[in-house]
C-alpha cells in the first residue's frame, strides 16, 4: 500500500467553513471513487490541514496525487504532495 500525503493551508480563517464544505461534498466523495482507492483521514489544525489517503498500490497512489491540484478549492493553498510507502498499520 502507498499514501498520498497532502499539505494545504486554509488562507484565511473565514475561509475554514466554505472550505470544509467543499471538502466534505466534492473532494472526499471523488477521491473516494479513485482506482485503488483504500481509505482517507482530512485533519484541521488552526487553518493548517494534513490528509493521509491510502491506495492498493504506488501507481494508484501516483495517479492520485497527480490530480489533487485540480481539486484544491481557491479558499485552499496546496502546499506539498508527497507519496509515501505504508510500512505499517494497525
Amino acid at each position: 500500500m502507498h499514501a498520498v500525503v497532502v499539505k494545504v493551508t486554509v488562507n484565511s480563517p473565514e475561509d475554514i467553513e466554505s472550505s470544509l464544505t467543499t471538502l466534505r461534498e466534492e473532494v472526499v466523495p471523488g477521491v473516494s471513487q479513485a482506482p485503488g482507492f483504500v481509505t482517507g483521514h482530512w485533519t484541521l489544525k488552526d487553518t493548517s490541514g494534513m490528509a493521509m489517503i491510502i491506495f492498493e498500490s504506488e501507481d494508484a497512489a501516483t495517479a492520485a496525487s497527480g490530480r489533487i491540484p485540480s481539486t484544491v478549492p481557491d479558499t485552499v493553498t496546496l502546499d506539498d504532495v508527497e507519496v509515501r510507502e505504508v510500512v505499517a498499520h494497525a
